[in-house]
């Protein structure tokens, strides 16, 4: 059976093909990246909360023992400006790495650039952290990126942005082992973010153990982590030591 898959990773057409399978799995992995990941996002005879990590070598895909490691290698240690968070890609929840970099501007008017989020809200982001927490943004240089090239338009990562945004401000690093997510709203209010019990799986998965969230959010089954509640962006900053 062939089927044709959407640039949002998600089968086209109607659904006949995915229902007439009894597993459907996705084999992930960028164009410059000698990595690839195997997703299970349908099984009817088992879980598909588990992922296969493989790295292309001459001898042809080999298995990864230690998945954490892929990811965790990849990130700058004790860097500030760098904070991981859970992305929903489609029914795929993908953990990602936000990079920013604040520093001061040369010229009468700073520079905003983003790379992998949209820019509008980018300065939606800025606008509430110099309103809400008093930060002198305005003679700064402001540039926001999504390691690895990928695009993301999920608004659960508008709380690790603004987490990059000061840390690197700041020149504070987080805890390596520390992940993000949440919606920020133009109160600086930090809103919840669908699937938090699937982010939080895949966070465990690679090795976190900390994680700092909206208030209030249900979690199905609890989990492993240990959980973070913020109901705004002032808050969430001082858990994570930033403010």
């Amino acid at each position: 059976l062939v089927g044709h898959v959407t640039k949002e990773g998600t089968l086209a057409g109607p659904r006949v093909l995915e229902h007439m399978v009894d597993t459907v799995l996705y084999f992930e992995g960028e164009r410059y990246n000698a990595f690839r990941l195997l997703r299970a996002v349908k099984n009817r005879f088992g879980s598909t909360n588990e992922i296969g990590a493989f790295e292309m070598q001459e001898q042809g895909l080999m298995p990864l023992s230690n998945p954490s490691g892929l990811f965790l290698a990849q990130r700058p240690q004790e860097a500030p400006g760098s904070v991981v968070t859970c992305a929903m890609q489609g029914s795929r929840p993908v953990l990602l790495e936000i990079q920013a970099l604040v520093a001061p501007s040369s010229f009468g008017n700073p520079r905003r650039l983003s790379a992998g989020i949209d820019y509008n809200r980018l300065l939606i982001i800025v606008a509430v952290l110099e309103k809400k927490l008093g930060l002198h943004l305005g003679t700064q240089d402001i540039y926001v990126n999504v390691a690895g090239g990928m695009r993301v338009d999920d608004p659960a990562v508008d709380l690790a942005i603004a987490a990059a945004i000061v840390s690197s401000y700041r020149e504070r690093a987080l805890e390596e082992s520390v992940m993000v997510f949440g919606e920020v709203g133009l109160t600086g209010e930090v809103r919840q973010a669908g699937q938090s019990s699937r982010r939080l799986k895949e966070g465990a998965k690679f090795g976190f153990t900390c994680c700092v969230l909206p208030q209030g959010t249900y979690l199905e089954g609890g989990s492993k982590m240990h959980i973070l509640e913020s109901p705004n962006v002032a808050h969430a900053l001082l858990s994570l030591g930033l403010e």
